[in-house]
């Protein structure tokens, strides 16, 4: 019985490989179709990404449950920080993450055909991380986005952990919430370590659980107190 369960996962996380790729490029070539013939962008096509999201989860016999979003006033901009324990927290949180929100993405992502083109009409915020004027003036622009009204999705803690545990969180992610000047919403992520680890391809069935802590106030904290917030932070998310 263990055998037949160990090659039913088996059989299920290649399944799920397999299609990503296929989804993916499915929910691409829709983003553009919409975009150009009724143009469409921005917030009229989230609710494709979602799908994505979900149809995955769904495949790869993920269950989620989040909490702590109700108190959250829907008409105004968030930073959701949310702690990074494997790539299945992007497929968890845009499938359900019931927010309009945006990816802040590396800029070299918006040169890929397709992907980069979806990118920009889905109006992902491009960020530079390796050029020092650069990626200060790409850092400006997104928080004047988010400022703007446009809420978004970060992970401060700037990579996967390789154990599930909570990484240092990059004072780049801090600064950007203090130049925006909007409240940042600390997401803990649980589960997705289990499902997917890092290095790991094939994903595994399970329980996620995300938790919405109290936002903070990020515009009460000054560029120089930019370690406290991330200590604060990271308090939140632990």
């Amino acid at each position: 019985m263990k055998y037949l369960s160990a090659v039913f996962i088996f059989l299920r996380g290649l399944l799920a490989l397999l299609l990503v790729p296929f989804l993916t490029v499915l929910v691409g070539l829709t983003i553009l179709v919409l975009a150009f013939f009724l143009s469409y962008r921005g917030g009229r096509l989230q609710f494709l990404p979602r799908w994505w999201g979900r149809t995955i989860c769904r495949i790869s016999g993920v269950k989620v449950a989040i909490s702590g979003l109700e108190s959250l006033d829907r008409s105004k901009p968030y930073i959701f920080a949310a702690n990074h324990q494997s790539q299945f927290d992007i497929f968890v949180l845009l499938g359900y993450l019931d927010f309009d929100f945006r990816w802040l993405a590396k800029k070299e992502l918006f040169a890929i055909p397709l992907l980069g083109w979806a990118m920009r009409r889905a109006d992902y915020i491009p960020v530079d991380r390796r050029h020092g004027r650069q990626a200060w003036a790409s850092l400006n622009e997104a928080a004047q986005k988010i400022a703007a009204g446009t809420s978004v999705v970060i992970f401060p803690e700037g990579t996967r952990s390789p154990d599930g545990r909570l990484q240092p969180i990059k004072t780049g992610a801090m600064v950007l919430a203090i130049k925006a000047g909007v409240e940042l919403v600390p997401l803990t992520i649980i589960g997705t370590h289990e499902i997917l680890p890092k290095g790991k391809l094939l994903a595994r069935p399970g329980q996620v659980t995300i938790r919405a802590a109290q936002p903070i106030a990020a515009a009460d904290f000054s560029l120089q107190q930019k370690q406290q917030l991330a200590d604060l932070l990271a308090d939140k998310l632990r």
